[in-house]
């Protein structure tokens, strides 16, 4: 355990020494969260879009994370050509597939996204994960039906077939590669009713890959900077009104102590032994932009 604790503390000393840049490209709905959400964890973000600037401002970027909360035809030419930008440049690229498998549009749209062969980190909500990788999948909107060990299987796969770590996330998280099994346990089901949430894990994602170029690494540490620091959160909120409130506050002040007293990883492939569930139910919501 204390190789994660040491390999998280040491990321988030880097992104607030080196505030990287983090492009990106994500939805109305939660511009001004994960914005601030990367602030106080000592990032910097910009939200750009245009077709007219993206590359170069990807140039100017550490990281791009790519979110198809609000799709549409231009942001998507927009979208690709950043990727493409990102590919060129070595950039990494975080590739939140919101709402895969509820809509046709959505499930291509992802589909060509990696096919730019750019993408370092998938994160997603369990029925996203399995709808990418070919499987039959039921949703509620862009709500995951399925449990987030349910997709692992699938999520190596993917991870395979792109090249690309896999976050799925649900109340338990869990990170895959070709040769890895994590599952992160942190984390409050306050987190599951308030905007925005999800993004802010995958905007966080972006920032530790802007500093780790172990993809599978980075995701584990912003997942767990994320869980610790939603149930620290939670603990001095009164509800979902002042939940984001403390949440920054805590993100801005999260160190090894916080992290050391609450972390709970596991490594391996014990989601077998669960029967393929995860036992204590994953996180949804109904919004386009929150999928934790």
């Amino acid at each position: 355990m204390q190789h994660w604790i040491d390999g998280i503390s040491g990321d988030l000393e880097k992104i607030r020494s080196a505030r990287p840049l983090v492009h990106n490209m994500t939805n109305y709905v939660v511009m001004n969260v994960t914005a601030n959400a990367l602030l106080s964890l000592g990032a910097s973000p910009v939200m750009a879009h245009a077709p007219e600037e993206v590359e170069e401002m990807v140039g100017l970027a550490r990281v791009l994370v790519v979110n198809m909360g609000t799709l549409s035809e231009p942001w998507v030419a927009s979208m690709k050509k950043a990727m493409r930008a990102a590919r060129s440049l070595g950039r990494p690229v975080v590739l939140d597939p919101v709402g895969v498998g509820a809509t046709g549009y959505r499930t291509r749209t992802a589909r060509d996204l990696l096919e730019t062969d750019s993408v370092r980190l998938i994160r997603a909500n369990a029925s996203e994960v399995m709808a990418l990788a070919g499987e039959a999948v039921r949703t509620r909107g862009v709500d995951s039906l399925a449990e987030a060990s349910d997709a692992v299987e699938s999520a190596i796969r993917l991870s395979g077939q792109y090249g690309a770590t896999v976050c799925v996330s649900g109340a338990i998280d869990w990170v895959v590669d070709r040769n890895k099994v994590v599952s992160i346990a942190n984390g409050h089901p306050l987190m599951s009713r308030v905007t925005g949430m999800g993004c802010c894990a995958s905007a966080l994602c972006g920032a530790f890959c802007a500093v780790n170029p172990d993809g599978t690494a980075a995701a584990i540490h912003a997942m767990a900077v994320m869980g610790v620091a939603g149930e620290v959160a939670a603990e001095r909120a009164s509800g979902p009104g002042s939940f984001p409130m403390h949440f920054l506050d805590v993100l801005d002040g999260m160190g090894a102590e916080e992290i050391g007293k609450r972390l709970r990883v596991n490594e391996g492939d014990h989601w077998r032994h669960e029967g393929g569930r995860n036992l204590s139910g994953d996180r949804s919501s109904g919004l386009l932009s929150e999928k934790p």
